[in-house]
């Protein structure tokens, strides 16, 4: 939905469009619309968003903005997340108001989770 002057859109690197594709409809619904070879939009996320094809990645250690899911399971969606070729970089750790991890997906882009 637009609304005036807040966040709409999201673009991220992706090496591998085709396994970033993947792995993030089996773990978290997104639905892909691809736009020529080298970009693909997402939605079904609640802010939509693509990947370009680019061998950079978006991580914190590199100043990039972290990008948090939230999750009723935290240990359901950290199974789910390994299972389609995520890798956990953080393991589960509690913060004040609740607890998350990090994780990269298979073109290296870190996100995390958090629950209450």
């Amino acid at each position: 939905m637009k609304a005036h002057e807040k966040l709409n859109y999201v673009e991220l690197p992706a090496h591998d469009l085709s396994r970033t594709k993947k792995f993030f409809s089996a773990v978290f619904d997104w639905i892909f619309e691809d736009y020529g070879p080298g970009y693909t939009a997402f939605t079904n996320q609640g802010l939509d968003g693509g990947f370009y094809q680019s061998e950079l990645k978006s991580l914190t250690s590199h100043g990039a903005a972290l990008l948090v899911f939230y999750s009723d399971d935290l240990v359901s969606t950290q199974s789910k997340i390994e299972t389609h070729g995520g890798e956990i970089t953080k393991p589960i750790f509690s913060f004040p108001g609740g607890r998350r991890f990090h994780f990269t997906e298979p073109s290296g882009n870190e996100f995390a989770v958090w629950s209450d």
